[in-house]
């Protein structure tokens, strides 16, 4: 099975702490790396966690708070320093391209690679990058500002052939592949052999969803649905609803009533309030709802199966 993974890079809400960095992930598939967000010291974390700065082609940015670019022009400088020629793709709300040229003629730091822009459609789900190993999804969230949330899915593949049914009617090799692709097969009499008979069906796609940072918002639940792993924001504690209502986050409890409306697999929570010392309080509030909870932690990576 391809390794496929979330390495969490910040876990903290606005406020960063001695111990979290602002929001920032990288999920890998295929030896391939991708970034979701980029809060402020997110170039340390990538060097930090090992992650390779010169493969990472994609940036995904889910909304224009601080929190979540403040370490995108510093990331973008060190490529140049780097230096970057391969284009670097940024999907993102459109005001961000206008930040990112001021930011660029302000500081006379011209690049040798080029930043083509994807702007993000904050109104219906919307299919932002596909190639044949990844599709990438986003969808509206309900926050203070224009927000998205992205979802990651494996490409279905083809089948497996049956190795016994080849060797048995000796099947050419030019034919094996007609029959992964769905192609019956007929033997010199005439009989066709329904692919079907010819093959193992191949392993479910896995996905992987991110959620920050909304309320609770149930209108996502169709684009996260069944989700093997989904990041939900849970930036305070079920005794601070009513706060977090007031400042559109969500709470712990509420990411986990989320993971179990979309029948996900697993939820990480994240995008935790520097309130918090202890993040346990947290964690039960959402393990009470659906056991398998876990928290993120800088540093983490999680594997998806």
């Amino acid at each position: 099975m391809i390794p496929f993974t979330v390495t969490i890079l910040g876990s903290s809400s606005a406020l960063p702490t001695s111990r979290r960095f602002p929001t920032s992930q990288v999920v890998t598939l295929n030896n391939q790396p991708y970034l979701i967000d980029c809060g402020e010291g997110t170039q340390i974390q990538l060097r930090k966690y090992k992650a390779k700065i010169g493969k990472l082609n994609h940036i995904f940015i889910s909304h224009l708070h601080g929190d979540h670019i403040f370490g995108l022009p510093g990331l973008l400088s060190t490529m140049s320093l780097l230096g970057r020629k391969n284009d670097l793709h940024i999907y993102a709300h459109s005001p961000l391209q206008e930040i990112l040229d001021c930011h660029s003629t302000f500081f006379r730091s011209e690049m040798d690679f080029r930043i083509v822009f994807h702007p993000l459609n904050f109104k219906r789900p919307q299919v932002v990058f596909e190639n044949k190993k990844i599709k990438v999804e986003s969808f509206p969230l309900k926050h203070r500002v224009p927000c998205c949330g992205f979802r990651f899915s494996e490409q279905p593949k083809l089948p497996h052939l049956r190795k016994d049914k080849l060797e048995e009617l000796d099947i050419p090799l030019k034919d094996r592949v007609k029959i992964k692709e769905g192609s019956d097969f007929m033997l010199p009499d005439g009989r066709v052999i329904p692919h079907k008979e010819l093959t193992i069906p191949a392993e479910k796609p896995r996905s992987y969803a991110f959620c920050t940072d909304t309320i609770y918002h149930e209108p996502a639940i169709a684009s996260i649905q069944g989700a093997d792993l989904l990041y939900h924001e849970a930036t305070f504690a079920d005794d601070m609803a009513d706060w977090a209502h007031k400042t559109y986050h969500s709470t712990a409890g509420e990411a986990a009533t989320m993971a179990q409306k979309a029948a996900a697999k697993k939820l990480i929570l994240g995008h935790f309030s520097a309130r918090y010392n202890d993040i346990q309080p947290l964690v039960d509030d959402a393990q009470s709802v659906f056991p398998e909870s876990y928290p993120a932690e800088d540093g983490t990576t999680f594997e998806i199966f």
